[in-house]
């Protein structure tokens, strides 16, 4: 349904919904040995994947060009993951997970900080409703350093590189729990930094 000569919001979601279906029948055919419904989800990623590094190496003052280069580190990515999916949770968080570390990975072996990246961008470990706070710049590394290394751990592994509770909780030596609380204090330490960097 159109409103306003644009699609509807429930329509739009009825479509990423089928999409995210889609997909993940893909991967869990895949994972269970079917070649062929592998190398379709890989070909359907690789579209969704280009338009997204498109967008975001613009905004980060790259050129467009280089997204073909971002598509096939973050294919590659998700190829030698794959047995970290979980198939009873959605795929596309996961993938894009992924797709956020790379970025991030990219823009650093291609200039000296991330500066230039807004901080959203650079792996959304900031969720915040303010739009200025939003278009806010940041040397990623240089916030992060400023956190309790504990803290810091659970957020680089959780929200950057993209790993599960679990998986965080066995590379910290610490509880599941733990990691969940570390990663709570410290998104909420990174707002804070947000805000005192917004009132300079």
């Amino acid at each position: 349904m159109l409103v306003n000569g644009k699609t509807s919001n429930s329509e739009t979601t009825k479509a990423e919904s089928a999409k995210e279906t889609s997909l993940r029948a893909l991967m869990i055919a895949g994972l269970g040995g079917d070649g062929a419904a592998y190398g379709v989800l890989l070909s359907e990623l690789s579209v969704h994947l280009r338009g997204y590094y498109r967008g975001k190496l613009v905004r980060a003052g790259r050129e467009a060009e280089e997204t073909e280069d971002l598509v096939q580190e973050a294919l590659i990515a998700v190829h030698t993951r794959r047995h970290t999916y979980d198939p009873t949770r959605l795929l596309t968080p996961w993938v894009y997970a992924i797709a956020r570390y790379k970025l991030i990975d990219y823009l650093r072996r291609h200039r000296s900080t991330l500066k230039s990246v807004p901080i959203e961008d650079a792996a959304e470990i900031i969720a915040s409703d303010d739009s200025h706070a939003m278009n806010s710049h940041f040397d990623l590394n240089k916030v992060l350093a400023k956190l309790p290394d504990k803290i810091r751990l659970a957020v680089q592994y959780v929200k950057i590189e993209g790993l599960s509770v679990v998986e965080a909780a066995a590379r910290c030596g610490i509880s599941e729990s733990a990691v969940k609380m570390n990663v709570h204090r410290g998104i909420k330490q990174l707002r804070a930094m947000v805000s005192r960097e917004k009132a300079r």
